[in-house]
């Protein structure tokens, strides 16, 4: 009994831990659709975090339900005249209206109302992303370590290239690199590419061409990472390192940097699996998230927050691909719309629901099959 008690106490932390960050991103999203809706005069029948059935819930003067469905691992905001929760327009609701219930209409408004109350979610992942970053540098300060490398690994591309032990990284195509963080940010979506690495040693500037590759690295719980580097590295506790107290206009700054770069770098990464640069089996899903949500619980709930920040981001990213079901497959009808000058019709509508509804269902189990390895760890009982 005890070894079982042992074995789901992982998974239970990683399990709440999860769910709380997933609860945070979920329901700004869904807020951001929702007060638009509003402001647009929309009536809005649902605002459920949670798929499926009811567990509990409210209803506010506005005739709204405020709910928590048993499935938690999303959202979403239903208007008056959807036929279900990916906000598909009821036809025939819509035929049956009074004028006074068309006014409410989401289906019957603009197209730039629709795109704004759609547009809505996603921006409203960014704004919560930027606000917790801001928030973050403001508190705790930036922390940076001098780009001064201290190891090279054998037979890695910083070893070809000619880099040593005691160089200061001071550039990487021309642009300034400051710390030892910003190393990576060049080099993640570089794979393959040549980059001029400026190095400053012994007094003197030597220009180095590297390129970066995919190396397989174990992480401490003996899970398999794929990582683009260039193998060099800063020993643990080494001298240089700094903190930097922004005011709060500059951490803006930060912030809004610090979400960019983890648009683009996401980008980067698909490009990369695209054109076969990169390997799809870091791709992950909820039990991945859990997994990273678990171990950052452990060093408090401030690194919980910062994780919501990122996941904000991303889930702001993935709901703008024009897939339809998501939000930017709700935005690519509403294009075609505004080009065309009418909507598609309802069967090349339903037949585009449909195709978006195969895709997410499939990078769904794909995410799960490269993230059953994770599974098998928590039943072991080493997470």
């Amino acid at each position: 009994m005890e070894v079982l008690s042992n074995a789901l106490a992982g998974p239970l932390l990683y399990g709440f831990a999860f769910f709380t960050v997933l609860t945070i991103v979920v329901f700004f999203h869904e807020l951001g659709h929702f007060l638009v809706a509003r402001w647009c005069g929309v009536s809005v029948k649902a605002f459920s975090i949670g798929f499926g059935k009811e567990i509990a819930g409210f209803d506010d003067r506005h005739g709204t339900r405020w709910k928590l469905s048993w499935i938690p691992l999303g959202g979403y905001v239903k208007f008056m005249d959807d036929e279900n929760a990916a906000s598909v327009p009821s036809r025939e609701a819509i035929d049956n209206m009074s004028p006074e219930e068309r006014a409410g209409s989401f289906h019957a408004k603009p197209v730039w109302q629709r795109a704004a109350v759609v547009a809505a979610g996603p921006i409203a992942n960014f704004i919560l992303a930027m606000v917790i970053f801001t928030i973050w540098f403001w508190l705790y300060g930036v922390f940076s370590t001098q780009a001064r490398v201290d190891e090279v690994l054998p037979d890695s591309p910083a070893a070809r290239a000619g880099l040593q032990a005691g160089d200061l990284i001071t550039a990487i195509e021309g642009r300034p690199v400051s710390a030892f963080e910003h190393i990576q940010r060049h080099v993640g979506t570089s794979v393959g590419q040549t980059l001029t690495f400026t190095v400053e040693r012994q007094g003197q500037k030597i220009d180095l061409a590297v390129t970066p590759e995919v190396r397989e690295q174990v992480d401490d719980k003996g899970d398999a990472i794929r990582m683009v580097m260039i193998g060099v590295k800063r020993k643990p506790g080494a001298d240089g390192v700094t903190r930097y107290q922004p005011g709060l206009g500059e951490s803006v700054g930060l912030a809004a940097d610090r979400t960019w770069f983890i648009v683009t770098s996401t980008m980067g990464y698909l490009k990369d699996v695209v054109f076969g640069k990169q390997s799809a089996d870091q791709l992950g899903g909820p039990i991945r998230i859990a997994d990273v949500a678990g171990r950052v619980a452990t060093q408090g709930v401030e690194y919980i927050i910062q994780l919501a920040a990122f996941l904000s981001v991303s889930v702001g990213l993935i709901n703008l691909f024009p897939i339809p079901l998501l939000d930017g497959g709700h935005l690519m009808f509403y294009a075609i719309e505004a080009v065309r000058g009418r909507p598609l019709n309802e069967r090349h509508q339903e037949m585009g629901f449909r195709i978006g509804l195969a895709v997410v269902l499939s990078l769904m189990i794909f995410a799960t099959f490269n993230d059953l390895h994770i599974l098998k760890r928590w039943l072991g009982g080493a997470g």
